[in-house]
């Protein structure tokens, strides 16, 4: 028995992993990792892996990198944690500056969580009680759209669309009124038309700016979100916009919303808001909605609301830190070329196989979605599996491969992802 093997027998003993059947958890050659460096992964066993998915999206310039590593040592000489509910930490103070200097939300003041849906429905209940201590009575409906994935929390799940075994859940999910799926060329007229319907019943639109992640990176018209915008500030409806998938460069910008041309009134950001450090969230509130929750201390205009580890200072440290790399490494160009040179490579040396349907592409987040024959299943399991086994971590959403590569990634990595995303393909081809 190898490391690998005992680590994996281990694991299935006493942890429950998400998204996973534990029943065949072992049989599906799980990676049991042991350290990182760079970009890579290493197991158990001291193989490497190329961190092509950026450990599930949140790690943006690599791993164990020494100046988010120094950040963190710095801030645990200070302390690791303390309260935010009432109280203030330094660092948590200067990161709110620092992002509130970047974010496009105006006069904005930020409430942290530690993951992207709690971030979400920290921004549900804003909204709603929003337009209670506004005294509107009826603004209590959310608007999202088809192919959305805003998490895995009672509300995140309301708002976002069935799939991912959301429908076990009907029971406790609320209603809201749904616009069309992003691939869906009319979505954005049909979504202005139904804010304009229900304008009186909505407390906001609920949208991922740009590219919905988890539907498989389903591309927006960025005209149309801006025209989105455009209809909930004509029928004063909030916006919310999920930008945990899409926040801090991975489509170019550091913000999606800004190649949308659209100032929510409420963000929320993860995933890569620490590099991948720490878990931490934070849902960013314009100046307008913040002043409706003024009034007398501890009065019914209150945000009851927060959560113990909100605020963490060794996550706000290290996600200060992050802030200043990005400017300072202009990680933002090295997105932009690599994405070229991505979809250059993604064009020329797999789009064409006849197993492949259609790639998608924005800044660093990339899908290949898959062409089965008829009856095949797991097709994408079963291309990600054969990455893994050449040294390249992938990870499938259905038919779809998924490529989120560190925003750091050279053009030689770019080239390794796709030489073995393209064997992988093929090998599975030959076997249908």
């Amino acid at each position: 028995m190898t490391a690998h093997d005992e680590w994996v027998q281990r694991d299935a003993q006493v942890v429950w992993h998400g998204f996973t059947q534990m029943a065949t958890f072992a049989d599906n050659g799980p990676i049991i990792v042991d350290r990182a460096e760079g970009r890579e992964l290493i197991d158990v066993d001291g193989k490497r892996y190329l961190d092509a998915i950026s450990s599930l999206w949140v790690t943006t310039l690599g791993h164990h990198v020494p100046e988010l590593d120094d950040a963190i040592i710095r801030q645990l000489a200070l302390g690791a944690h303390s309260t935010m509910l009432g109280n203030g930490n330094r660092v948590v103070v200067e990161l709110s500056e620092a992002l509130a200097r970047v974010v496009p939300v105006d006069d904005p003041h930020f409430l942290y969580a530690s993951d992207g849906a709690s971030a979400v429905e920290q921004a549900l209940k804003i909204a709603f009680q929003y337009w209670h201590n506004r005294g509107a009575t009826g603004r209590s409906t959310f608007l999202a759209f088809g192919g959305a994935y805003h998490g895995d929390t009672i509300g995140a799940l309301s708002v976002g669309d069935d799939g991912f075994g959301a429908d076990v859940f009907n029971a406790l999910r609320f209603p809201v009124v749904r616009a069309p799926a992003f691939d869906d060329p009319a979505c954005f007229d049909v979504a202005a038309g139904l804010i304009s319907e229900h304008a009186s019943e909505l407390a906001a639109v609920i949208v991922e700016p740009s590219v919905q992640a988890a539907a498989g990176m389903q591309l927006a018209d960025h005209a149309g979100l801006a025209r989105l915008g455009a209809a909930c500030r004509a029928h004063d409806v909030l916006l919310i916009c999920d930008e945990i998938a899409t926040g801090f460069g991975r489509t170019g910008t550091l913000f999606a919303s800004e190649q949308c041309d659209l100032r929510p009134d409420l963000l929320c950001l993860g995933k890569g808001l620490t590099a991948g450090y720490l878990p931490m969230s934070v849902t960013a509130a314009s100046g307008r909605v913040f002043a409706e929750f003024l009034g007398d201390d501890l009065g019914e205009r209150t945000l009851y609301h927060g959560h113990s580890f909100g605020g963490n200072a060794l996550a706000a440290a290290v996600a200060l830190r992050h802030l200043e790399l990005i400017e300072a490494w202009d990680v933002l160009a090295n997105v932009r070329e690599r994405s070229d040179e991505l979809a250059g490579l993604l064009h020329d040396r797999i789009a064409a196989k006849p197993a492949v349907r259609e790639v998608r592409l924005r800044g660093l987040m990339g899908a290949v979605e898959l062409a089965p024959p008829a009856g095949a299943r797991f097709w994408g399991r079963r291309v990600s599996a054969a990455a893994v086994e050449r040294g390249v971590l992938l990870r499938s959403i259905g038919d779809n491969v998924t490529l989120m590569p560190p925003l750091t990634i050279t053009s030689e990595e770019i080239h390794r992802i796709v030489h073995v995303l393209g064997d992988a393909i093929d090998q599975e081809a030959s076997n249908p």
